[in-house]
């Protein structure tokens, strides 16, 4: 896959992300995979979804940070604890020289499977 090719597949944006990216990139993986065994990894607009088909969450690589993003209403219940990290309205920024916050990624991805579960509606977002 040269440069300017998006990634077709999860596999491929991992293999494309910056090395530093690379231990943090699996790691998150293995916690969100954990939390939604059940969804499907695609690639949508050049990032890796998990959907199940609603959208549960995604994360995507930069320079030197990664973002998780999960559904918007599964960030308000974790704001307090986030307030001590990079937010926007819509993700979590982690940067790779500090460590994965692997119980809170997990916590919030388990509230975010349970919480789009228990939607009647069967929309995207």
């Amino acid at each position: 896959m040269t440069k300017r090719q998006r990634p077709a597949t999860v596999d491929e944006y991992i293999l494309s992300a910056p090395s530093e990216a690379l231990p943090h990139l699996h790691k998150l993986r293995e916690i969100l995979r954990n939390a939604a065994p059940e969804a499907w990894e695609i690639i949508k607009w050049g990032t890796p979804f998990f959907v199940e088909p609603r959208f549960l969450f995604a994360y995507s690589a930069h320079q030197a940070h990664l973002n998780f993003s999960p559904h918007t209403a599964c960030l308000k219940p974790f704001r307090e604890e986030l307030a001590k990290y990079n937010t926007t309205k819509y993700s979590l920024q982690i940067r790779y020289d500090e460590p994965l916050m692997e119980d809170l990624i997990r916590r919030m991805a388990e509230y975010c499977v349970a919480h789009v579960s228990q939607r009647k509606d069967r929309r995207f977002w």
